[in-house]
């Protein structure tokens, strides 16, 4: 295969021990697994699986040829018995009958639902024709970058044909749909004895009546093509050899952490978006060589590539001979506006009169000479899927531009992708974002009670979240509990102390190259002591100072650095306390930090309120549960303060609020997430206090 990453032979997993037994289906499902799980066979969501199945008709009783299928919009190697669709094969044979001819295509769509067996609720893919007509039990379409090299190729017939004979046959590009299918039932008719067609810029289908034989015979013509491609390509410098050398590691990282927010909020202008940065040696070579722009600028081949990371990408003007950021930031706003006049003039080139309105005209794709690669969407998932697109097209411009002429999707037939309105109809079903959809944010003492509980909440409206904490192992547990119930593209941990300048620089740093910029902060870090002021040592009055006032001021400041880049505006919430309004008894330290606290906050809503950053304050009392302020030696000190033991402190604070309450971590993190989301869009410098009622901190 072109791609030196990808040297490594295509392992063969099928298990005939536990195959045996499985029904047809349940091979299926197993192929469909074992295929996905290599994204050298086929890319996320890419491709579909298929078989043909005799199954009793739930209403005749009568065995009746069941074809299942890939459903729309599911993945081969995550997809479960509930992703498939099944249709009578009879009735699809019946839709040839009343088939309109190619310019009528798309209404067939619409007769899949009255093919459904079972009642089976899972939408059928627009591919369900080309498995359904193809004269075998077992089929396998996939996105292979060997063989999409080959496909893309100018000479893809001919290449065709000398690696694979006539064993594998060619068939010219055809959007997907109901008339591609009929040409692989002719294709199958007219070459009996092929095994399987590769289709010009987009993919390979192979087939056998046997899930085990079909499944080693995919591997096999891949094999096949990486082999080959090994061999055409050895000692050829890939893309035109090289004309930048990348920076270091972590030099890469700093710029990337650099442009990332500016682009971010260039590109946002519709929705937020979410970055990802990538700088594997496959995109090195690539960013760094002489042919890529050139071969960037043709945009990808196959439609999975295409619809994932739009027309072309945007490549930055950066030379990492002279790395000049600042530069390249000046330039970066004329850089995106001519990438949309671009975009805007593709449009109106090739629309037609019933095309969708115009979508969001930002690139998607980044690229960055001596650095790497960005991509921007809705959700980290998407971003980092759509990174990963990108490598696929990567390694297809390598290998069809080694051993003949990369050639892109032509113009109007992207556009007619892009814009195809079955597409379009499935954008528009897709479900409203939630609440906190494509917002970043960074909580400090993230791996405490309210800071995990605060995370959750945000994760559960959309949000991506930064989790800072000095405490590593509660950092690893909280984020373990996180990604169990949400996903490891939304949670990332970073070790930061907020007394440290530096510490929390390079989280904001880390912040920007993992999510692309930060939206919301959660100054929440903590720290509690309690002693008579003439017991109060100098060292832990200057403790609760540089952690509760000096640290929330710097990581508000990194966070005003990175929001004013953005130029989206923001929210800081600050976890402060009702000892920040209502003095407490031997804890003069903690009570005056958290009133500088609080009137950081109002200073910082007033410096905000220009750029739409709004800073508002939440105020819990006693809140006991999960926090580890309560682990140490406060506890036992505010017990003794009021003559309670250990174990009555908390019905204390209970029976002391006028609501009789306690306060919990949740109760924290839904202020916290009022305060952040657009349901407080017009407040700023506010408190809410959370302490079951307390005259004392009533806000006057």
């Amino acid at each position: 295969m072109p791609d030196a990453t990808q040297s490594q032979p295509l392992e063969n997993k099928w298990d005939e021990a536990r195959a045996e037994g499985m029904s047809e289906p349940e091979k299926l499902l197993y192929r469909s697994n074992l295929l996905g799980s290599d994204k050298r066979i086929t890319n996320y969501g890419g491709g579909n699986t298929s078989a043909k199945v005799m199954q009793d008709d739930p209403l005749t009783g009568d065995a009746v040829e069941v074809l299942w299928v890939k459903g729309s919009g599911g993945d081969v190697g995550s997809i479960k018995m509930e992703g498939f669709s099944t249709l009578y094969m009879e009735k699809l044979n019946a839709l040839r009958g009343i088939y309109r001819g190619v310019e009528f295509e798309d209404e067939m769509v619409g007769y899949l639902p009255h093919c459904t067996f079972n009642l089976n609720p899972r939408t059928a893919s627009i591919d369900t024709p080309l498995h359904a007509y193809v004269p075998k039990k077992h089929v396998d379409h996939m996105h292979p970058d060997a063989i999409i090299a080959i496909a893309a190729a100018k000479d893809s017939s001919a290449l065709t044909q000398q690696i694979f004979g006539n064993s594998i046959g060619w068939l010219p590009w055809k959007r997907p749909g109901y008339e591609l299918g009929r040409w692989l039932s002719d294709f199958c008719a007219e070459n009996p004895d092929a095994k399987g067609v590769v289709l010009e810029s987009h993919g390979l289908f192979t087939w056998d009546d046997d899930a085990r034989v079909c499944y080693d015979l995919t591997l096999e013509i891949i094999q096949t093509a990486m082999d080959w491609f090994a061999v055409q390509t050895e000692g050829k410098d890939a893309f035109g050899g090289a004309i930048h050398a990348s920076l270091p590691a972590d030099e890469r990282r700093a710029t990337a952490a650099r442009l990332m927010p500016a682009i971010r909020g260039m590109v946002s202008g519709v929705q937020h978006m979410v970055g990802h940065f990538t700088d594997s040696d496959t995109v090195l070579d690539f960013v760094n060589a002489q042919d890529m722009k050139r071969l960037a600028a043709l945009g990808t081949s196959c439609p999975d590539h295409f619809l994932r990371t739009k027309i072309c990408p945007l490549v930055v003007d950066f030379d990492p001979a002279n790395p000049d950021v600042d530069a390249t930031l000046a330039g970066l706003g004329d850089a995106v506006a001519e990438y949309r006049e671009g975009y805007r003039a593709y449009y109106d080139r090739c629309k037609k009169d019933d095309s969708p309105a115009i979508r969001d005209p930002n690139a998607v794709v980044y690229l960055i000479p001596g650095v790497g690669m960005l991509t921007f969407a809705k959700d980290k998932a998407t971003a980092r899927i759509s990174g990963e697109f990108y490598v696929n097209a990567i390694n297809v411009m390598r290998g069809a531009d080694a051993v003949s002429e990369y050639k892109g999707l032509p113009e109007q037939e992207a556009f007619d992708i892009e814009y195809w309105l079955l597409e379009d109809a499935k954008l528009q079903q897709m479900p409203k974002p939630r609440s906190l959809a494509g917002r970043v944010a960074l909580i400090t003492g993230g791996a405490g009670g309210i800071g995990s509980a605060t995370a959750e909440r945000y994760l559960r409206e959309g949000a991506c979240v930064m989790l800072a904490d000095i405490d590593d192992a509660a950092l690893a547990e909280a984020a373990v509990k996180l990604i169990e119930h949400y996903s490891p593209d939304v949670v990332r941990t970073v070790n930061m102390d907020v007394t440290s300048e530096d510490a929390v620089a390079a989280a904001y740093a880390d912040t920007a190259t993992e999510f692309g910029g930060v939206d919301i902060l959660v100054s929440n870090a903590g720290i509690a002591s309690s002693a008579p002021v003439e017991e109060t040592s100098l060292e832990m009055w200057n403790t609760n100072m540089a952690i509760l006032s000096t640290g929330y001021f710097l990581v508000s400041r990194e966070a005003f650095k990175v929001m004013k880049v953005q130029d989206m505006g923001g929210a800081v919430v600050f976890v402060a306390s009702k000892n920040g309004l209502a003095a407490s008894p031997n804890a003069s330290a903690y009570c005056t930090a958290k009133a500088s606290e609080i009137h950081l906050a109002r200073c910082l809503a007033l410096e905000g309120a220009p750029q739409g950053i709004r800073v508002n304050v939440v105020n819990p009392d006693a809140v006991l549960k999960g926090s580890k302020i309560w682990s140490g030696n406060w506890l036992k000190e505010r017990a003794s303060t009021y003559g309670k033991d250990k174990e009555g402190l908390e019905e204390h604070y209970r029976q002391r609020s006028l609501l009789k309450r306690s306060v919990l971590p949740e109760d924290i993190a839904e202020a916290a997430y009022f305060l952040a989301s657009d349901l407080s869009a017009k407040s700023t410098g506010n408190i809410i206090n959370v302490d079951a009622g307390n005259v004392q901190s009533f806000t006057r």
